[in-house]
């Protein structure tokens, strides 16, 4: 989970130093290098491409590219440590919506912990000049959607191989990426088109180490290590982007990781008290 978090960590960096070009075209490469990956693996395994659940796949890689689109927009307009951080509630809307879609229930004390996430929210933004309200609108919006991802990927279940998910939603980005960059392409220099290539190198691996901590260990003790991004994002922008970040927004965004942390171990410790 370290070595996914670093990979994302880049991956975010790397996006911050290219803001240069829209972020549509930053979601086509970034997407279209990551495919090289998905359908290799895909055929070099002789796993079906299509899968079977076509209708949930597509909704999956829609919501998807919508996150991704909306995020890296967002990097044009904020410092990259605060839009990571913000971008982590989404599991409070995809709790929000497993109430209503998957008939879930929440906790009381799961409240109070997006209370709490919400709360650094508001900090982060109130005390943060550097955080413009379309800014914060758009990572917002990029966390409602990647919230409804948790939702589908939860309803697909265990019945499509990661990679076929992971593939549709490669694909699905691609083309989004492509038909928003229409108007606003820029023809990269060679070096940028190998910085910008890279995109999906960081970013396929960043899956993958995820997908094997999670393989590997248990959910409670490996998933708060995942917000360790947040803070591997902030090394990034302030040692290479020279970006600078004030207390308050340091506070803000311990508030909005101690929260989300806090919801993953009592939702496991909650689960395992109950089985």
């Amino acid at each position: 989970m370290v070595l996914s978090t670093l990979a994302f960590a880049g991956m975010n960096g790397l996006l911050k130093f290219l803001t240069e070009y829209s972020g549509g075209q930053l979601v086509f490469f970034r997407s279209m290098g990551s495919l090289v990956f998905t359908f290799g693996y895909l055929i070099g395994k002789g796993i079906p491409i299509l899968g079977t659940h076509r209708k949930l796949l597509i909704t999956r890689g829609l919501f998807g590219a919508s996150s991704m689109l909306f995020f890296f927009i967002a990097l044009h307009y904020m410092p990259i440590g605060s839009a990571v951080a913000l971008r982590y509630i989404a599991p409070i809307f995809a709790a929000i919506f497993a109430i209503f879609i998957l008939k879930e229930k929440v906790r009381p004390m799961q409240w109070l912990f997006f209370a709490l996430a919400f709360l650094g929210v508001l900090l982060l933004k109130g005390f943060d000049g550097s955080i413009p309200p379309i800014g914060l609108a758009l990572v917002l919006i990029a966390s409602v959607c990647s919230g409804l991802v948790y939702v589908v990927i939860r309803k697909i279940g265990s019945r499509e191989h990661p990679v076929v998910i992971v593939n549709y939603f490669m694909c699905i980005a691609t083309i989004i990426g492509g038909i928003a960059s229409i108007f606003s392409w820029k023809t990269p220099s060679v070096p940028d088109l190998l910085l910008l290539l890279s995109l999906g190198v960081f970013g396929y691996f960043g899956q993958l180490f995820m997908t094997k901590a999670f393989q590997m260990g248990e959910t409670n003790i490996i998933a708060p290590i995942k917000y360790i991004e947040v803070v591997f994002s902030i090394l990034v922008g302030v040692g290479f982007l020279g970006e600078t970040y004030s207390l308050w927004s340091i506070g803000g965004m311990a508030m909005i990781i101690c929260g989300m942390v806090l919801n993953v171990w009592y939702k496991q410790r909650y689960m395992s008290s109950a089985t």
